[in-house]
């Protein structure tokens, strides 16, 4: 038998979701490698933070994750993993009629090809222990689409499919693939908006209020913890908006 704590890695953990993922995580004990793109002094207060509070490692690593490079960097040192969250994410907002080749391929590749060069990576550890959760973080875009935010739509929309199917290829070897499709959330990625937005959009949303990065990464540990025959599902928090 091992004492091995259990470890979680989490892309884009430097702030909104991907931070309150990694503070939940750290409360219940999971050793942690977090990633950011650009925001590298944020995530490492952010593990020095939580390996003062919550007595775990953490990793703070800068890596980009739509190039597979990067996580080929990332994963040259890790021995075994038990949970992945796919959380890294960008958006675009803006007419697709004026959307550049460039912008087009740089949301699918921090949005889905992340995905793929991950999972592609964390698969052989996982079967290694029969075992093991892999979380993506998608929107409701995803399955209704947003006008001005096609290609975010798209590449969330891809991300769902790509849970179902690969939770079907993994579900043999005790591996659970799930997604979490988030509404509208607090987070810098809507910040884009204007208050009169926001405001309008509140109105549509029956809970009356944007959730919380806190209650979104609740449900992503809460379906790190789920049964293992919960998968390939796309679970949406969103306040009852859809």
């Amino acid at each position: 038998m091992t004492n091995e704590k259990k470890l979680a890695l989490i892309t884009g953990a430097s702030r909104g979701i991907g931070r309150a993922t990694a503070e939940i995580f750290a409360e219940n004990g999971y050793d942690l490698i977090l990633t950011c793109r650009d925001s590298m002094e944020e995530l490492e207060n952010l593990a020095d933070s939580l390996r003062g509070s919550c007595a775990i490692s953490c990793l703070p690593v800068q890596a980009d994750m739509g190039k597979e490079s990067d996580v080929a960097r990332l994963f040259s040192d890790i021995t075994h993993l038990d949970v992945l969250v796919n959380n890294a994410g960008m958006a675009y907002f803006g007419l697709l009629s004026r959307m550049t080749a460039r912008e087009w391929h740089e949301v699918f590749a921090v949005n889905l090809d992340s995905c793929f060069y991950t999972c592609r990576a964390a698969i052989p550890l996982m079967l290694e222990r029969h075992a093991g959760r892999i979380i993506n973080v998608s929107s409701v875009w995803g399955a209704q689409g947003a006008s001005m935010e096609v290609a975010y739509s798209a590449s969330k929309g891809g991300m769902n499919a790509f849970t179902k199917a690969l939770a079907k290829e993994l579900a043999p070897s005790n591996i659970q693939v799930n997604a979490i499709a988030c509404g509208v959330i607090d987070t810098a990625m809507n910040r884009h908006l204007s208050p009169e937005d926001m405001a309008s959009l509140r109105e549509e949303i029956p809970a009356d209020r944007l959730g919380s990065p806190r209650e979104a990464a609740a449900l992503i540990f809460q379906t790190a913890l789920a049964p293992a025959y919960m998968t390939g599902q796309i679970i949406t928090i969103d306040g009852g908006w859809y």
